[in-house]
């Protein structure tokens, strides 16, 4: 019974992590990175698509994205679709493809970041508790419904613990490893 409970709570830390982690993919640091324009949809015969369903998105350079558009009708709505998505890049076209340069970030927008960063680690490690909160609680009943002993539950709560704790671990892991990447110069 309480091998179900700390399974099912795994599984929901896991889901936790890995969106944090693509939230993260998602902040501009130094670098460029494809996952910026993750979120930007274009209108392609009047269905909202991701960029990199109607152009090809390379990073060729550390401080540029390249949009490679399957059709040159695109470019354009490409280009409103960037600035309107307020990402603080602004696209440049030669006609065949769109350039994104992203420029270096200040010392004042790199703290502005980490603070974001930080604020994120925080919200995953209150879902974490949250979860284990639940799986707490879900114990307690299957205490309180006689189907595991007083014993078993105090075990289960410790391990309930220790899970949470290698979790929180991971989300500091993870902030401390993006926190580096912006404050690179």
């Amino acid at each position: 019974m309480t091998k179900d409970v700390l399974a099912s709570m795994k599984s929901n830390m896991d889901k936790t992590i890995d969106s944090l982690r693509k939230e993260y993919q998602k902040v501009r640091t130094g670098r460029a990175s494809t996952a910026l324009l993750d979120d930007i949809k274009v209108i392609y015969y009047d269905t909202p698509t991701p960029i990199n369903q109607v152009a090809a998105v390379a990073v060729p350079e550390p401080r540029v994205i390249t949009i490679q558009p399957w059709e040159s009708k695109m470019i354009p709505v490409i280009e409103k679709a960037i600035l309107n998505a307020n990402i603080g890049l602004t696209p440049a076209n030669d006609g065949k493809l769109i350039r994104l340069p992203l420029p270096p970030l200040t010392e004042e927008r790199r703290k502005e970041i980490v603070k974001q960063l930080k604020k994120m680690a925080e919200e995953g490690r209150i879902a974490l508790r949250n979860i284990r909160r639940d799986a707490i609680e879900s114990l307690k009943k299957l205490e309180k419904d006689k189907k595991i002993s007083e014993d078993d539950l105090k075990r289960g709560e410790k391990e309930v613990q220790d899970v949470t704790n290698t979790y929180t671990a991971k989300v500091d892991e993870i902030l401390a490893s993006k926190e580096k990447e912006v404050m690179e110069v």
